[in-house]
């Protein structure tokens, strides 16, 4: 995602909070910066929840979402989690009305990490490169134990921001990810390390059309979010 208009140029070494105190202030154009620093991880989290297909509708909802409440990020969490919270409620909503995201029993994991019938010769060909075979291993996860895994091995958030994005506890957190691990074969494992940074990327033409897309929408709000209340709580959940 190296391409960046003038406003993300300008506001690139800001902290989220500046940014976002901006954006509040009057300077609209700023918000594309939270949009390009996080681009890539909203796109990993709603992947692993939504799957491919449904992943930019997922994001552009949670971006808008976010204009529109902006007024509910008191800088009590950082501002970070409180975004990723939102794209992934909104991929948790649509993929239990699809009835993707359910619950697996401790041996769902290792039926579906068995080898694909489908995979081939021409489908191992293209699966040689490392970042490519880490992506099919994960997307074979159950959609739980997937939505953990990416949250905490692939973004790096932490055991407690990734409970707080799930909604579930944190213990649930540490043995999804555990099973989650160990779902992943050893051989796989052992190759993981930087590679690991590589998958599900979010390319730059890919990051610029939905940059695009979303400031096409959310001029179509308010001029600018709302001031912040300083006697309102953190939402939260938007």
């Amino acid at each position: 995602m190296e391409t960046r208009a003038p406003a993300a140029v300008r506001g690139w070494e800001l902290s989220d909070e500046d940014v976002v105190a901006r954006v509040r202030a009057g300077e609209t154009a700023l918000f594309e910066v939270l949009m390009r620093r996080y681009n890539r991880r909203l796109y990993r989290a709603a992947r692993a929840i939504v799957g491919a297909d449904e992943t930019e509708d997922v994001m552009q909802e949670a971006y808008v979402r976010a204009w529109a409440h902006l007024d509910q990020f008191a800088a009590r969490a950082r501002f970070s989690t409180w975004l990723t919270r939102i794209a992934v409620h909104e991929a948790l909503a649509r993929a239990r009305r699809a009835g993707r995201f359910v619950d697996a029993d401790d041996g769902a994991i290792e039926e579906t990490m068995a080898p694909s019938p489908s995979s081939g010769p021409e489908h191992r060909t293209a699966s040689r490169e490392l970042a490519g075979l880490l992506e099919a291993a994960i997307e074979r996860l159950p959609a739980p134990y997937r939505a953990v895994f990416v949250l905490r091995a692939v973004e790096e958030m932490s055991t407690s921001e990734t409970a707080a994005c799930l909604d579930i506890p944190e213990e649930t957190v540490k043995t999804r990810l555990h099973r989650a691990r160990r779902g992943l074969r050893d051989a796989l494992a052992r190759q993981l390390g930087g590679a690991v940074r590589e998958a599900f990327d979010f390319g730059a033409a890919r990051c610029d059309r939905l940059v695009d897309r979303v400031l096409a929408r959310i001029t179509t709000l308010d001029p600018k979010p709302p001031a912040v209340d300083r006697g309102r709580e953190d939402g939260g959940d938007a």
